[in-house]
């Protein structure tokens, strides 16, 4: 079997795409895993697959996986990457798209090479709690952005350990059962942030992470008292920007805007 993909990446989050309208294509987990690895395969922080969406409440629908081969729910960077997918394979010809995932409907803006997504109302916020790890204890707040994400806010976010202290949070007893995808946040300026996240399902720190940055803005405006849109600067480069409603009960209205570039087109034998 063959398998014909565009390569895409969103502010270095990268990812995998293949059109599957026909539903020809059914990849196994080690498939997967083995397409995304960077030594074996294509490399991608994940790969989706375009599908109809059957439920019929939006134009399109995707099979998302994670890195190592698990279902996904749901990824910011990851959604504008595939709006501007569907755009391509499709023709789409109108200036919006909506599409199905696990979270929920998504709707996407095309905006050039930047698309802003309109993500599901996020929920589950827990403020500063204190969580105890081998750095001493941690004051860790949380928020579900389509899946579980916690922050911290440190000092300086490159000398923050992202990835011993991501991985011992990812499965900390705190965030059981499901775990947890960990941001370390630093306070740059009003309504500005820089995020480093270790990803869930990656299992290491990405370069990006759209639900994450989408999560640390949310939580920083309530904390710090920011007002939105907030800034944020992602270990890739790039800047994306989070637009929100916070009526104080609620937070409505999420768009996250950032660039959605394809990267090239190949095919493998799988």
């Amino acid at each position: 079997m063959t398998l014909d993909f565009i390569k895409m990446t969103g502010a270095g989050n990268d990812f995998i795409l293949a059109d599957n309208r026909a539903g020809n294509i059914a990849l196994t987990r080690e498939q997967v895993a083995r397409l995304c690895h960077r030594q074996f395969g294509i490399g991608a922080d994940g790969l989706m697959l375009l599908v109809p969406c059957r439920s019929g409440k939006a134009d399109w629908a995707w099979q998302f996986y994670n890195s190592d081969g698990s279902d996904a729910e749901m990824c910011g960077n990851g959604a504008r990457c595939f709006a501007r997918f569907i755009q391509k394979t499709t023709g789409w010809p109108r200036p919006e798209v909506t599409f199905e995932t696990v979270a929920g409907v998504i709707s996407a803006r095309f905006e050039g090479e930047r698309v802003t997504v309109r993500l599901t109302p996020p929920h589950g916020f827990r403020p500063a709690e204190r969580v105890p790890t081998s750095a001493g204890e941690l004051e860790v707040s949380s928020l579900n952005t389509g899946v579980p994400h916690a922050v911290v806010f440190v000092p300086d976010a490159d000398r923050a350990m992202v990835q011993q202290l991501g991985a011992e949070l990812r499965f900390h007893p705190h965030f059981k059962p499901r775990g947890t995808n960990v941001n370390f946040v630093e306070v740059k300026g009003p309504s500005h942030i820089r995020v480093r996240t270790y990803e869930r399902g990656v299992e290491g720190e990405t370069l990006a992470c759209g639900t994450g940055v989408t999560a640390a803005a949310i939580i920083a405006s309530r904390i710090h008292g920011f007002a939105p849109p907030i800034r944020v600067q992602v270990q890739g480069g790039d800047e994306l920007r989070v637009a929100f409603a916070d009526s104080g009960d609620a937070i409505a209205d999420v768009d996250l805007n950032g660039p959605a570039t394809f990267v090239y087109t190949g095919r493998i034998e799988l």
